[in-house]
């Protein structure tokens, strides 16, 4: 019985992800050259699927985890050792350009097939001796490491993204990425839960097929609903707030007060034409508007209101939208928040809830 359902969920699970890795490689792409970079990272992702599919396909036509669950593990951890680099290249590059280099390719290459080596010499060991068992432990554990310092590589790319995000941008462009640190998490889980369902008794391990169904799903999705958000993203990216050196720096503070008085005198009358409500704001077009630098503004801000650029426009926005809910009650929340600048009106709802710790609807019934 357990081998009847081992044999249905490798099945399924090889059906959709034979599916989602050629459509992933092979489908058809935007012909805006933008999505470039998108379409790289999609295929290197393709493959990856695809090396997995040629894993289960093995063990669907041969059995090994019933006939030989030893080297059937030393394969599967082999597998996710290429696998795991090419998910996260395929996440990374999507963040960072500059990640995937010919350099790094061959580095990771050479240290799987150095992985490779060391599992076919540990299958070698006959079954059941105890090198072979202190080897299969040993080849876990090194997985393990790798997975994990590709994991915290991605988890870094997307952090530095959502600064950068905040700081630049004046729209929540982050919500377009919270995926990739859902998936990577969900990565390290799964992959953490494949070293351990690797050694479940064989009447369970269909369960470490199954588990692979949901992750291989959300995945599809979520590169297919990337593509609605990339341009934005990678437009936002491409933003690289550049640092400012220590001669500019002290130069900041020694003018500081002249500085700071003519910067406020100019975002004042800024904000007075309500320009932070026109939707899609960057740290560049203010800057560009009041006639000053944007590193120096984002300076500024974060001197004067302790926020990041999007903290700050969110929280005049935030201002402007209660205003016009008091004033103006034959409005729908949805015109008050396009009016306001937010995105959407989802957009709006939460961040008017976590600031106000109600929604607007009830805030504004508690105002009448």
């Amino acid at each position: 019985m357990s081998q009847i359902l081992y044999g249905y969920s490798l099945y399924t699970a090889l059906t959709l992800m034979l599916f989602f890795g050629f459509y992933f490689i092979a489908a058809r792409k935007p012909d805006n050259p933008v999505f470039s970079n998108y379409i790289r990272s999609r295929r290197i992702m393709g493959v990856a699927l695809l090396v997995l599919s040629a894993n289960y396909a093995a063990h669907l036509v041969f059995k090994l985890r019933f006939t030989a669950p030893g080297t059937a593990i030393l394969i599967n951890l082999a597998t996710y050792y290429i696998s795991s680099w090419l998910f996260s290249s395929a996440l990374t590059s999507l963040l960072d350009r500059q990640y995937l280099t010919r350099k790094r390719f061959l580095l990771h290459i050479a240290s799987w097939l150095c992985y490779v080596a060391a599992a076919g010499a540990v299958s070698v060991i006959p079954p059941g001796h105890p090198v072979r068992t202190a080897g299969i432990i040993v080849m876990t554990l090194w997985f393990l490491v790798y997975a994990f310092s590709l994991a915290a590589r991605l988890i870094r790319a997307y952090r530095h993204a959502v600064r950068l995000f905040d700081e630049t941008q004046s729209d929540h462009i982050s919500a377009y990425i919270d995926w990739f640190s859902v998936f990577t998490w969900w990565a390290v889980i799964y992959g953490v839960g494949c070293g351990i369902f690797t050694f479940i008794p064989e009447n369970y391990v269909f369960l470490w097929v199954l588990s692979s169904i949901p992750f291989y799903i959300y995945l599809y999705c979520s590169y297919m609903n990337y593509i609605l958000f990339y341009e934005k993203v990678e437009t936002a990216l491409e933003i690289e707030m550049p640092m400012i050196e220590e001669d500019a720096v002290a130069d900041l503070r020694e003018e500081k007060p002249q500085f700071y008085a003519e910067v406020e005198k100019n975002l004042a009358a800024w904000i007075e034409k309500k320009e932070f409500t026109r939707t899609g704001l960057t740290i560049e077009d203010v800057s560009r508007a009041i006639g000053t630098n944007r590193t120096y503004l984002s300076e500024y801000i974060k001197t004067t209101y302790n926020a990041s650029f999007r903290e700050w426009i969110t929280s005049l926005r935030l201002e402007f939208a209660r205003q016009m809910i008091s004033a103006h009650p034959e409005m729908t929340i949805g015109s008050i928040s396009e009016v306001s600048g937010f995105l959407s009106r989802s957009h709006f709802s939460k961040a008017f809830t976590e600031k106000e710790g109600i929604t607007p609807a009830k805030w504004r019934r508690i105002q009448q």
